[in-house]
């Protein structure tokens, strides 16, 4: 059930496992956790990384400003020496100070900071090429972007990247990348509640990979909040129960659980099998933590995409 990621002719396990969360990357009032990841998380981290791969999952999708490099040095710590065996994706373009984490909003995004951001990424990878280097700013104006592009190339030419693509779900900042030889993926917003049909359309026109982020809706097609869920008020996720429209969710959500779990699959590998079934290119990179995570979501693979009519089901109820 591998997928080709686009021009790279990469062959991906059909679900990648994106890295935020195992970098420590929380909901408190006052940031995120920064620092705040143990010793024992990271093991647990790096355990997961591992039964992934040996169960199948080649395809991580990081990002530079992750913990202010952490996912990435926990990538780089996790797979060496069998570095050959998966597909790194990692983002740059957000700005920030490795040693305290702080945003820093004086620096330009100039096609030396791109090469500069490589190296460093490089280094915390701890490999020698970056397999798809994605930029991270979703609204970069178009004409800033074809330097960037061009950047892009210039990297790929010196042998520091394979391939590149955008995070974004601006449909022509898309094409414009897409344009460029060596993009090969469009990382964007495609879950039950979010479709992007022109976004994979434009996949479909350029054979690009489609990299799908937030494939689980920030928690709510897991099945783990209902309206009466009560979080602390350190929480920034606690002012999501006081939003009309995040309830409204909720409730729609729970209305989609007997399809999407009709043929005994979990709310979640529900979730990932109708994205399998909205697009062959389709790959989802859900967030995990535990070890736990990492095998309810490998099961997923094992049972596929949604059934047709299940899939038509739930599309039905979203209408």
């Amino acid at each position: 059930m591998q997928r080709r990621l686009g021009r790279s002719g990469f062959e991906v396990s059909p679900l990648g496992l994106g890295t935020a969360r195992i970098a420590g990357l929380g909901y408190s009032r006052d940031g995120d956790e920064g620092g705040k990841t143990t010793p024992e998380g990271v093991a647990e981290a790096k355990r997961a990384i591992r039964i992934a791969l040996d169960r199948g999952i080649n395809f991580f999708d990081t990002a530079d400003v992750y913990g202010a490099g952490r996912a990435e040095r926990i990538l780089g710590e996790a797979f060496r020496g069998i570095r050959n065996r998966v597909v790194i994706a990692t983002k740059f373009g957000e700005m920030f100070d490795e040693e305290t984490g702080t945003a820093l909003e004086d620096v330009r995004l100039t096609p030396g900071y791109v090469e500069d951001a490589c190296d460093r990424s490089l280094r915390r990878l701890q490999t020698d090429v970056i397999d798809i280097y994605i930029l991270h700013i979703r609204d970069v104006p178009l004409d800033e972007a074809v330097g960037i592009r061009d950047a892009l190339e210039d990297l790929v030419a010196k042998g520091k990247i394979r391939f590149y693509g955008w995070s974004t779900n601006d449909v022509e900042r898309a094409r414009l990348f897409a344009e460029g030889p060596h993009c090969t993926a469009i990382e964007h917003r495609l879950n039950v509640f979010m479709d992007a049909p022109e976004i994979l359309s434009l996949c479909d026109e350029f054979d690009l990979g489609s990299i799908g982020k937030i494939p689980l809706l920030t928690g709510v097609l897991t099945g783990r909040w209902t309206p009466d869920t009560v979080l602390p008020e350190d929480d920034r996720r606690s002012d999501w129960f006081g939003d009309e429209g995040f309830l409204k969710a909720l409730e729609r959500a729970d209305s989609l659980r007997p399809a999407l779990t009709r043929d005994g699959r979990s709310y979640v590998q529900g979730a990932i099998g109708w994205i399998w079934r909205r697009h062959p290119r389709a790959v989802p990179i859900p967030g995990f933590r535990t070890v736990e995570q990492v095998e309810g979501l490998v099961e997923a693979i094992s049972r596929g995409p949604l059934a047709p009519e299940d899939f038509d089901a739930v599309n039905e109820m979203m209408k």
